[in-house]
């Protein structure tokens, strides 16, 4: 029920968003996932429990689409690769502080043990929505509904130097449909810009720009989950168990283990996507996901045939499931968000980010519940060889329709769209003018 509720959050909290903007659909975010985990802890019985899980999966649904689309709208884009893989990071975070403070709570009695366990998730929903309120707002938003001075005051304390800061507010001006000349204060802005015909432009009357954007950030979406991170994630005492390991201690550490692998590996992709780019990291990742996959698929079809315990079958297997974690977690698992948030036009972001969100939460849910029913029917290494398959179509997918986005800004992505595959001539004509203008600039200056 969680997972579908914030799967149809995140789908509506786009036009939420261009109706009370960023930061206070953060704050809303906040409040109704405290009051989701407070029905939780407070639960008498399993159906007043799924209806606090609802509320909070509401919540998790609104934050979810927010915050990547809050970053990446604030971020200057130096810097911005590192800081759209801040939501990844603290997502595994809370998953290892959960699991730290699942078995702290397990020494309680049982009657509180679970209440404390799902009634502590109202602590960090109360100091991101008090946080969030002393925050900017997006000054992309503010933009879109015409305050131009505020977005200036935004733009000049998140950006390395007055001169970007003056440099993005034009570029954001320009999107929005705004003369340049144009400095007043406040200032009124076309219908389209308000949100409003978002999902014709989407869905109905989509220009070819916006097919080849749709086209890669649900796609991204949609291959990160069946690449198959989430039944590694949520079944791995089970697939442990298949390798071999019984004892329940020793499956815990082995989660725990895949837990602080992952949170580890992300720190490195926070500091190389703006580094090195968006396609290597994401290349990169895809192609050692799919050959880790495959090892662990042929690990545990050889011990599921096997009559003995196969120490070097085991051994492949945990250290195919630690490396697929790390290399997802280095690229697959933050670039998703980086790249599926930045690629939006401005007045298609909030919406377009929620309908991708919502292709993962459902891909995901999929994936979870069809997991057992899958491996059942093809086998436990059969089911990890189909997640390479789609592994490996996915590399195919990122390196035929994927520009690289790394240092431009949000008003320069949309550029790079709309040829599909034939987006590498369009970069190199881009790169081209960009560099006739800078000429004629120098030359002037001289």
């Amino acid at each position: 029920m969680g997972i579908f509720s914030f799967s149809l959050t995140a789908a509506v909290a786009g036009p939420t968003s261009d109706w009370i903007g960023r930061r206070l659909t953060i704050v809303l975010a906040g409040v109704i996932f405290f009051f989701g985990a407070l029905l939780m802890g407070l639960a008498t019985n399993y159906a007043f429990l799924m209806v606090g899980r609802f509320v909070a999966g509401i919540g998790v649904g609104y934050a979810l689409m927010i915050a990547p689309v809050y970053t990446a709208e604030v971020a200057p884009a130096s810097c911005r690769g590192l800081l759209l893989s801040f939501p990844e990071l603290f997502i595994n975070i809370g998953a290892v502080v959960g699991f730290t403070a699942d078995l702290a709570f397990s020494h309680l009695p049982t009657n509180l043990g679970w209440r404390f366990m799902l009634g502590v998730g109202m602590i960090p929903s109360l100091f991101l929505t008090l946080v969030t309120l002393v925050m900017p707002e997006s000054p992309r938003w503010l933009v879109m509904q015409g305050r131009l001075a505020e977005a200036k005051q935004v733009l000049e304390r998140t950006s390395d130097s007055l001169e970007e800061a003056e440099s993005r507010l034009s570029d954001i001006k320009e999107a929005a449909g705004i003369p340049e000349h144009c400095n007043d204060d406040v200032v009124s802005i076309p219908k389209g810009h308000h949100g409003k015909g978002v999902w014709r432009e989407l869905f109905l009357h989509p220009t070819p720009v916006v097919l080849h954007i749709m086209l890669c950030a649900f796609g991204m979406h949609f291959f990160q989950m069946t690449s198959g991170i989430e039944p590694i994630i949520l079944y791995s005492p089970e697939i442990f168990e298949k390798a071999g390991i019984k004892n329940d201690t020793h499956k815990l550490l082995g989660t725990m283990a895949i837990g602080f692998v992952k949170t580890l590996s992300i720190l490195v992709a926070m500091f190389l996507s703006d580094k090195i780019g968006r396609r290597p990291l994401l290349l990169t990742s895809v192609a050692g996901c799919c050959v880790c996959l495959m090892g662990l698929g042929t690990g545990l079809t050889f011990i599921q045939n096997s009559d003995h315990r196969l120490i070097w079958a085991l051994a492949l297997c945990v250290g195919s499931i630690l490396c697929y974690v790390s290399i997802f977690a280095i690229g697959l698992g933050p670039i998703t968000w980086v790249y599926s948030t930045e690629i939006f036009p401005l007045r298609l972001r909030a919406q377009g980010c929620g309908l991708a969100v919502a292709v993962n939460r459902v891909t995901s849910a999929v994936c979870t519940m069809t997991f057992i029913s899958l491996y059942k029917a093809i086998t436990i290494g059969g089911a990890f060889f189909l997640y390479a398959g789609f592994a490996a179509l996915a590399w195919v997918f990122y390196y035929t329709l994927f520009p690289e986005t790394r240092g431009k800004t949000l008003e320069e992505i949309e550029a790079l769209f709309g040829t599909f595959f034939k987006w590498r001539s369009t970069m190199r004509a881009l790169n081209e003018k960009k560099g006739d203008v800078s000429g004629q600039v120098q030359t002037g200056n001289d």
